[in-house]
C-alpha cells in the first residue's frame, strides 16, 4: 500500500498548456501603482486602477535569476512558499500561496492554464520550465476563479514566455555551469521581420544533482539523482491588417533521470522520462473600442516510469507509463462601454482526458469536461473603482456551480490604493480523484469564500511604496483521503472545510543605482475533518517568512545582489511509521548573492552563490536540500 501510493505521486505527469498573450512591460520593481499587468482583468490595465494584488517579477529580476531554477526564483515571492525548491534537481516542488494547499494556486503559460490531466490533484510541476525561456512573470494573489475557473482559490502565477522583439532578427546564445555539475545551455533567436514576429529559444540542462533522499545510516553511497532537460519554445505571430493578427505556439520538453524510492530510502534504478508537447493557435480582431480574441490549444503530455529490482529494498518491478491530454477553446471579449464602464466577457470548453497503466493499477481511459461562461463589469469614476463578476461553470461529471467577485476601491491624491475584495472560488476534483481505484464518481468540487482588505502607499512617486493586505478564506467540501482498512484501503471524499487566515506587508525602493525589498508574511489555518476533528497544522506551510532583497548597481556595468529568507518552523508527516506521525522541521535563513558584469557591448558574465552560509535545513522529511552552490555563465548577443 505504502510503496504504491509512492509510486503513483511519483508517476505524476506534467501538463504545458500555452499561448500568446499581450506582454507588459514593468519598472524594476514588484509593486509600482502606475506598473500595466494583464492577469488581474484579463485586459492591460494600471495596478492603481483594480483592486487587485499583484506581484511583477520583471525580464531585468529574471535576467538577474538565470542561475536559479523557476520554483527558486517564485520561492522570493511574499506570501508564497515554494516547498521543495531547494530539492535534488528533478524531484518535484509545491506550491503553497497564503497557505493554500497544492492544487489551488493556478498556473498559466501565456494567460491559459496549465495542470497534469493526469496527476492526483491536478497540480503543475515547474521544475520542467527552463526559465530561460520567461520574459516575466505577473502573480496574482487572491481569488481568480471569475476569470479563470478551477484551481484559482488562492490566486494565479502566470508565466509570460519570450515573444519577438524589435525590428530585425537578433540571436543570443547562453552558457551556464556550476554545482553537482550542472550545465545549462541555450539559444535564442528573436524579432519582427516586416509584420511577422519570431521568437524562438532552445535549452538544454544537464545535472549529475546530488542524493535526493536523506542517508540516515551514514553509509554516504546513496546514488546521485541526475536530471536531464531538452526544450524548446516557438511564438510565431503575424500582423494580417491594422485589425487583425495571428499567432501560434509550439512548445515541447523532455526530461528524464533518477529519482530515490522515498524518504530516506535510496533506489540506484528508479528511472523516468517524459515529454511535453503543446500546440496552440490564436487570433485577435481590434473593434471599435475593444477587442475581440480566440484561443484554441492542444496539450499531450506521455510519463515513464521504471524501477528494476533492488535487492537492497527488496522491492519487486516496478513500471507505470500514463497520458494526459488537455484541450481548451476560448473567446474573450474586451470592450469599453463608455465613460465610465469596461467589460470583459468570455466562455470556454475545457476537455480533460487521461489513460494510466502500471503493474500496481490501471486506469482506463476517462474523460470529463467543463463548459464555462463570464463577465467581469470594470467601473472607473474619479477616485472610486470597482470590479463585479461572475462565472457559470457546467462540469460533466458533477454539474454546475456559479462563481463571483465584489472587488471596490479608492484611488486618493494619485497615490494612495485602499481596496477590499468578496469572491469565491472552486477547485474541480480531478480525474485522479474520480475515477482511480481510490476514486469516488460523486466528489463534489471543493468551493471557496475569501475576504481581503488592504492598501497600496506609494510613498514617492516611482522611489518608494508600502503595502498591506489581509486575508481570510473559507473552504468546504476539501476533497481529502479516507483511508480504509480493506482494500483498495482508501477512498476519497468530501467533507474537510479549512479555514486560513493572514496578513503581507512588503517596502519597496527604487533608486537610480538600487532596487531594494523588504516583506513579511503570516498565516494560520485550521483543517476540520470530516468527523469534527480540528487540526491547526498546514503540513509544509510555514506560519511566518520573511525576507529583503537589494540590487546595487556599482557602476553602469557592474552590479551586486543580495536576497535574504527566513522560513518559519513547519511540520511534515513522517511515513517512515505506521500509522504515520508528524515531526516538526526547523526554521532556517537562506542567503543567496548575484552579480552581473556587461564585459562588452555583446556580453554579460553573471555568478550566483546560494546558501551562502551552508545553512543546515529539511524541506520534506526524508529528503536533502542544496548546502553552498554557486552557477556562473554568460550571455552573448551575437548580432
Amino acid at each position: 500500500m505504502k510503496k504504491n501510493y509512492f509510486r503513483i505521486v511519483a508517476g505524476l505527469g506534467l501538463v504545458q498548456l500555452g499561448l500568446l498573450s499581450t506582454a507588459v512591460r514593468a519598472q524594476d520593481t514588484t509593486r509600482v501603482l502606475n506598473n500595466v499587468v494583464v492577469t488581474a482583468t484579463r485586459s492591460p490595465k494600471k495596478l492603481s486602477d483594480i483592486g487587485r494584488v499583484v506581484t511583477v517579477i520583471t525580464s531585468d529580476q529574471i535576467n538577474r535569476s538565470q542561475g536559479k531554477t523557476l520554483p527558486q526564483l517564485l520561492n522570493t515571492v511574499p506570501g508564497l512558499t515554494f516547498s521543495g525548491s531547494e530539492n535534488a534537481p528533478g524531484i518535484s516542488s509545491s506550491v503553497y500561496l497564503r497557505g493554500a494547499s497544492s492544487g489551488n494556486t493556478l498556473i498559466l503559460v501565456d494567460g491559459f492554464p496549465v495542470s497534469n490531466a493526469s496527476g492526483i490533484d491536478g497540480t503543475y510541476d515547474l521544475n520542467a520550465f527552463p526559465i530561460d525561456q520567461i520574459d516575466h512573470i505577473e502573480i496574482l494573489k487572491g481569488s481568480g476563479s471569475t476569470l479563470y475557473g478551477s484551481d484559482a482559490a488562492a490566486g494565479v502565477i502566470n508565466i509570460i514566455t519570450k515573444h519577438a522583439k524589435g525590428n530585425g532578427i537578433k540571436t543570443s546564445v547562453q552558457l551556464v555551469g556550476g554545482s553537482y555539475n550542472t550545465f545549462n545551455e541555450s539559444v535564442g533567436v528573436n524579432g519582427n521581420i516586416n509584420n511577422t514576429g519570431i521568437a524562438l529559444n532552445l535549452s538544454d540542462a544537464d545535472s549529475k544533482g546530488f542524493a535526493g533522499a536523506t542517508d540516515t545510516t551514514g553509509s554516504g553511497n546513496f546514488r546521485k539523482d541526475d536530471f536531464h532537460q531538452r526544450a524548446v519554445s516557438l511564438n510565431l505571430s503575424q500582423k494580417v491588417s491594422d485589425k487583425f493578427s495571428i499567432n501560434g505556439n509550439l512548445q515541447t520538453s523532455y526530461n528524464k533521470g533518477h529519482l530515490p524510492y522515498g524518504a530516506f530510502t535510496d533506489d540506484k534504478n528508479y528511472t523516468y522520462a517524459n515529454t511535453f508537447l503543446f500546440g496552440g493557435l490564436g487570433a485577435k480582431l481590434l473593434v471599435d473600442k475593444g477587442a475581440l480574441n480566440f484561443n484554441v490549444s492542444q496539450n499531450t503530455v506521455w510519463n515513464h516510469y521504471n524501477d528494476l529490482p533492488n535487492d537492497a529494498n527488496f522491492q519487486s518491478y516496478y513500471h507505470a507509463g500514463n497520458i494526459g491530454r488537455i484541450t481548451n477553446t476560448e473567446i474573450v471579449f474586451n470592450d469599453n462601454l463608455g465613460k465610465y464602464w469596461d467589460i470583459t466577457s468570455g466562455a470556454d470548453f475545457r476537455y480533460n482526458g487521461t489513460h494510466q497503466l502500471s503493474n500496481y493499477d490501471t486506469i482506463q481511459s476517462v474523460n470529463n469536461n467543463i463548459i464555462s461562461a463570464y463577465t467581469s463589469l470594470f467601473f472607473k469614476s474619479d477616485i472610486f473603482h470597482m470590479e463585479l463578476g461572475g462565472r457559470y461553470n457546467h462540469h460533466s461529471k458533477y454539474g454546475d456551480n456559479f462563481t463571483y467577485t465584489i472587488n471596490p476601491s479608492i484611488f486618493l491624491a494619485g497615490q494612495f490604493k485602499l481596496f477590499g475584495t468578496v469572491a469565491s472560488a472552486f477547485k474541480a476534483p480531478s480525474l485522479y480523484q474520480l475515477s482511480s481505484q481510490y476514486g469516488n464518481i460523486s466528489l463534489k468540487p471543493e468551493t471557496t469564500t475569501s475576504y481581503e482588505a488592504g492598501f497600496d502607499w506609494t510613498i514617492i512617486n516611482n522611489t518608494l511604496t508600502f503595502n498591506t493586505v489581509f486575508y481570510k478564506r473559507d473552504t468546504k467540501d476539501v476533497i481529502y483521503f479516507n483511508s480504509l482498512p480493506d482494500p483498495p484501503y482508501g477512498k476519497y471524499e468530501n467533507g474537510s472545510k479549512e479555514n486560513d487566515k493572514g496578513y503581507e506587508s512588503e517596502l519597496t525602493l527604487n533608486l537610480s543605482n538600487i532596487t531594494a525589498s523588504a516583506y513579511v508574511a503570516h498565516v494560520t489555518g485550521a483543517l476540520t475533518s470530516a468527523n469534527g476533528t480540528r487540526s491547526d497544522i498546514l503540513y509544509r506551510r510555514p506560519k511566518n517568512t520573511f525576507g529583503a532583497s537589494v540590487n546595487y548597481k556599482v557602476i553602469k556595468t557592474l552590479s551586486f545582489g543580495l536576497n535574504y529568507k527566513y522560513t518559519g518552523d513547519r511540520v511534515d508527516q513522517d511515513f517512515s511509521t505506521f500509522p504515520s506521525t508528524n515531526a516538526t522541521l526547523k526554521h532556517y535563513n537562506l542567503v543567496d548573492v548575484h552579480v552581473q558584469w556587461q564585459a562588452c557591448k555583446k556580453m554579460v558574465l553573471f555568478g550566483d552563490l546560494k546558501n551562502v552560509f551552508d545553512e543546515k535545513y529539511t524541506d520534506w522529511l526524508g529528503y536533502n536540500t542544496r548546502g553552498t552552490n554557486f552557477m556562473a555563465g554568460l550571455k552573448y548577443q551575437i548580432n
